[in-house]
């Protein structure tokens, strides 16, 4: 089972890391920072870049919640698995995993994903978004991004992923 754990922003590598020192392996199948690759202006150059895709948050594969949250007392770190308010760890559903899989694959980076926009539609051609289309929300050509509403923790959230127009068709 697939599980979150909140840890402070800007500091989910490092936690990750302390992670994997403190908790038993037995305990601990996975644990992982999701990426996404986007397109970043610093100076009037653009370069991609890698950030983190959910802000805050760390995911943990596990068998053993109960031991995996007591074994977190132990990380010199602030972490706190998601729990529902009767206490019980709320594993992520099928269907976001198989989303986060699809589109994050097994690097757990979102790359940037290539189209055209051709009238008032979106073809893209290349990338985790070819073939989901009908999810794009929003684009934004000036920073090569596109907003896509993805189920997470029970609630609908919008995420930026990158998306490079080539070219616009009328």
């Amino acid at each position: 089972m697939w599980y979150v754990i909140q840890v402070f922003g800007g500091k989910e590598q490092t936690t990750l890391d302390l992670l994997k020192r403190f908790v038993d392996e037995g305990v601990l199948q996975e644990a992982f920072v999701p990426r996404r690759e986007v397109m970043r202006r610093n100076d009037g150059v653009t370069t991609r870049v890698i950030e983190v895709l959910f802000p805050g948050y760390l995911f943990v594969v596990t068998e053993t919640p109960r031991e995996l949250c007591a074994q977190l007392k132990g990380v010199p770190a602030f972490t706190r698995m998601l729990s529902g308010s009767d206490k019980r760890f709320i594993p992520l559903n099928q269907s976001e995993i198989d989303c986060l899989e699809e589109f994050c694959g097994v690097n757990r980076v979102v790359e940037m994903s290539r189209g055209v926009i051709e009238g008032d539609k979106v073809r893209v051609s290349e990338g985790p978004l070819k073939g989901h289309e009908g999810i794009i929300k929003k684009i934004d050509r000036h920073k090569q991004c596109a907003y896509v509403d993805m189920e997470f923790m029970g609630r609908t959230k919008s995420i930026k992923l990158g998306l490079e127009i080539v070219r616009k068709n009328s």
